[in-house]
C-alpha cells in the first residue's frame, strides 16, 4: 500500500476541476492546492491575452507541480491538486517517480463545457481557449492510474465515484 495518495483532478477548462477538488479535499480531509496557482506569471499573461500555451510554456509549470507532489509524498501527506494534464506526456511527467498519483479525469461534452466557460469569468482563462484545450486533450489510457467520471453529475456523486474508482485504479488510503 502506498503511504500517500495524490489525486490530480484533470480536464479542460470548465469541467469543474476546482469544484470537485474542493469537495474531494472536504470529504477526505486532505490538503488541496489549485495547480493554476503554480503557473509562472508569463503563462498567466499569455492565457489572459487569449493565446494558448504550448509545450515550452507548460513544461516549467508541470515540473513545478511534479516537484510539489514529491514534497507532499516526502512529507507523508495525501493531497488533492488540480492540473489540466491534457496530454499523456504531461501525465507521464507528473507521475514519474511519484507512486501516489491517481488522475481524476472529469469529462463532459463540448456543449456543456462551452455553456460553463461562457457563463463565468476566469482571471486568465478566457472561453476562447477551450477549443485549443479540447484539441490537446488525450483522455487517460487504460494503463494509466486514472478514473474518468461524468462531470455533469452532482458533486457528491462525482466525489463518491472518484474515491471508489481511485481505489480500483491504484491503492488509495481510506480517507
Amino acid at each position: 500500500m502506498t503511504a500517500t495518495t495524490t489525486l490530480i483532478v484533470m480536464g479542460v477548462s470548465g469541467v469543474g476541476k476546482t469544484t470537485v477538488a474542493t469537495a474531494l479535499a472536504e470529504r477526505t480531509g486532505w490538503p488541496y492546492t489549485e495547480g493554476d496557482d503554480l503557473h509562472p506569471e508569463a503563462n498567466r499573461a499569455k492565457m489572459a491575452a487569449g493565446i494558448p500555451l504550448d509545450d515550452d510554456d507548460r513544461w516549467p509549470w508541470l515540473h513545478r507541480i511534479a516537484d510539489w507532489i514529491g514534497e507532499q509524498e516526502a512529507a507523508g501527506r495525501s493531497t488533492v491538486i488540480t492540473c489540466s494534464a491534457l496530454r499523456r506526456r504531461y501525465r507521464d511527467l507528473l507521475r514519474d517517480g511519484h507512486p501516489s498519483v491517481c488522475f481524476v479525469h472529469l469529462a463532459a461534452n463540448e456543449l456543456v463545457l462551452r455553456a460553463r466557460v461562457e457563463s463565468r469569468h476566469h482571471e486568465y482563462m478566457p472561453a476562447t481557449l477551450l477549443d485549443s484545450q479540447l484539441a490537446d486533450l488525450e483522455p487517460p489510457a487504460d494503463d494509466e492510474p486514472a478514473v474518468t467520471v461524468d462531470a455533469t453529475a452532482a458533486v457528491g456523486q462525482i466525489v463518491t465515484a472518484v474515491l471508489d474508482g481511485a481505489r480500483s485504479a491504484r491503492t488509495v488510503d481510506e480517507p
